[in-house]
């Protein structure tokens, strides 16, 4: 079984304010850093870091050849990463507040300008059983979920950012949607309910996916239309959320591929976000699973 994740890539520009920027104000920041990022790499990085043995698929320019060398350090192989001399890397500017929280600007670049043709190239190394990670930052989604699906590989579905275009997706073909309360609710077409009930309600709209809905400060709820299980968060200092739930993500697809029961997969989840949330940065924050396992 490998586990393949057809993702983002993006520079990262963490500009540290006292709060995020208003319309029509200008506003100086206290610092501006520069880190690996995009929710498919940061994933990626987590699973890695797990010790899972996950492929990376993606497009990157030229300036972004740093992103796969950060890949390649946390254990990621990058045979299927695309360098496009003539496309810049995607990019996202990132207000980070004195509370730890962000606003966040996304700019496509390359993860945009992903080709059937890397698809069909890419997935023609993996097949039945195999795990399929993706996000909605990057094209083709629902060429790649159809192929995938045909193929008989496991998806698994993160649809952040959520837009129409996550909406629009083959959502049937999906096997684990790990998703917040308002990416859960678009999806069903409401408004408003509780997280559990949430959490049922998208279990019995896709009967065959298992569903991980993840709460902020609230923790976690995980359904598959028997066992249902509430996470709690641990709770540390916030320096910065970027990276939280893709960390999340990563540590809790391990657990799963570890053949993890549920409840550990979350738990273990739960403490790598915990870490990761007091750390500044995206990729670079995400910790190793000899720190998940030393965590307190």
């Amino acid at each position: 079984m490998k586990v393949l994740n057809f993702g983002s890539l993006n520079i990262d520009y963490v500009y540290k304010v006292n709060h995020m920027v208003e319309r029509g104000e200008t506003l100086s920041s206290r610092e501006l850093c520069t880190y690996p990022g995009g929710k498919g790499l940061n994933q990626s990085v987590a699973l890695g870091k797990a010790g899972v043995e996950v492929y990376h698929a993606g497009s990157i320019g030229e300036e972004g050849r740093f992103l796969e060398e950060f890949l390649g350090e946390a254990g990621v192989n990058t045979d299927y990463v695309r360098i496009l001399p003539q496309v810049k890397s995607g990019h996202a500017i990132i207000q980070n507040d004195d509370n730890g929280d962000n606003c966040i600007l996304l700019y496509g670049g390359a993860n945009q300008a992903i080709t059937r043709e890397q698809v069909d190239e890419t997935l023609s190394a993996f097949g039945d059983g195999d795990y399929l990670i993706l996000q909605n930052e990057i094209n083709e989604l629902p060429y790649i979920v159809k192929k995938a699906h045909e193929k008989g590989m496991k998806i698994v579905l993160n649809p952040s950012p959520m837009d129409e275009k996550a909406l629009g997706l083959p959502l049937d073909q999906i096997d684990y949607f790990i998703l917040n309360e308002i990416e859960a609710g678009q999806i069903l077409g409401i408004e408003n309910g509780g997280a559990q009930d949430l959490a049922k309600a998208l279990g019995e709209r896709f009967p065959g996916a298992k569903i991980v809905l993840t709460l902020g400060g609230d923790g976690s709820v995980y359904f598959d239309g028997v066992k249902s299980y509430v996470q709690e968060i641990y709770k540390v200092e916030t320096v910065d959320t970027t990276a939280a739930g893709d960390t999340f993500t990563g540590y809790f697809i391990a657990g799963v591929l570890q053949e993890l029961p549920v409840e550990k997969a979350m738990d273990m989840a739960a403490k790598a976000a915990a870490i990761t949330v007091s750390r500044a940065g995206a990729g670079v924050a995400i910790p190793t699973m000899e720190e998940v396992e030393n965590f307190q």
